[in-house]
């Protein structure tokens, strides 16, 4: 990096399902936030490390800012989600507000407020603009949510797409400080390996379960050990507990002759094994822990943080 290099940090935040987390792995270049088509799949703030040649960004995705209505996983992991979204404004450079292109609601408005009171450049994303077939709507529908809002910048992209988003990283890298790197080009991520396999399991609960039944789960790593193989140079052993509310719900998640559970664990160390370039021996069990989604104790022995 040179010496007029820029540095800094982005809150990336919006309303839940909106792309952030497809957004933030599209910029880092590489998977390190879960993504699925539920909402509030994003339960911690996570940084994703994103380098570039004029400098770095250190992204700070967060749990999806709702209201009161529609929340599906108990109170107390409601207000905690809430309370990382909120702390994520904390001590960042600027801010992206994520939106779906064509939509703007109470929850939009609802992450807007919060920009604003912090005191923050921000930057509105409007994402999934491959979904909109008009695309002369789109001016006029920008022009409707900049009405009476300040945005430092206003860029269309689709995240999924990978596309829009060379004119975003030069908008964020002018808004940050003359500064060296925090972390090195090859760093992707804060978070460690063990807790990106806990996401990677949670991820394939939300993406074959049923609408309501991931919620009511999560994840907790018992062991992650590193040893030597001889095929592929690095092998984890890792043994995980897929935490449910009730006995049913156990007995969902394991399916038929244990053919869901099978299912589940291999395609999530299918993930660890391209993401950690290693093998990966994963082993999962499912235990009943009740109420834990709305026990702020528990949630945070479960490992959750505001």
């Amino acid at each position: 990096m040179n010496a007029s290099s820029r540095s800094g940090a982005v809150a990336v935040i919006g309303r839940p399902n909106v792309g952030k987390s497809t957004l933030v792995n599209a910029l880092v270049g590489a998977k390190v936030s879960i993504t699925s088509n539920r909402p509030q799949t994003t339960r911690h703030r996570l940084l994703g490390i994103a380098t570039f040649p004029g400098g770095q960004l250190q992204l700070v995705d967060t749990p999806g800012i709702h209201g009161e209505q529609g929340k599906r996983s108990g109170k107390a992991m409601n207000r905690m989600m809430n309370r990382a979204a909120r702390g994520a404004l904390e001590g960042v450079d600027a801010a992206l507000l994520v939106i779906e292109a064509g939509r703007w609601d109470n929850e939009d408005g609802l992450a807007f407020d919060a920009l604003r009171d912090a005191g923050l450049p921000v930057v509105l994303v409007v994402n999934q603009v491959d979904k909109v077939k008009d695309k002369t709507a789109l001016l006029p529908f920008i022009a409707k949510v900049t009405d009476g809002r300040e945005f430092a910048a206003v860029v269309p992209l689709s995240a999924l797409k990978r596309s829009g988003l060379e004119p975003l990283v030069a908008t964020l890298l002018d808004l940050m400080p003359e500064a060296a790197p925090m972390y090195g080009e090859d760093e992707i991520t804060d978070k460690s390996q063990r807790f990106l396999a806990g996401e990677m399991i949670r991820e394939q609960l939300m993406r074959q379960l049923g609408a309501e039944l991931p919620y009511a789960t999560t994840v907790e790593v018992e062991k992650f050990e590193e040893e030597p193989s001889p095929q592929a140079g690095v092998m984890y052993r890792i043994d995980a507990v897929i935490w449910v509310e009730r006995d049913s719900q156990k007995a969902i998640v394991i399916g038929k002759g244990g053919e869901r559970l099978r299912e589940i664990g291999k395609r999530a160390r299918e993930q660890m094994e391209r993401l950690f370039d290693a093998k990966v021996f994963l082993q999962t069990w499912v235990r009943v822990r009740e109420g834990w989604s709305d026990d702020e104790a528990a949630l945070r022995a479960l490992g959750y943080h505001d």
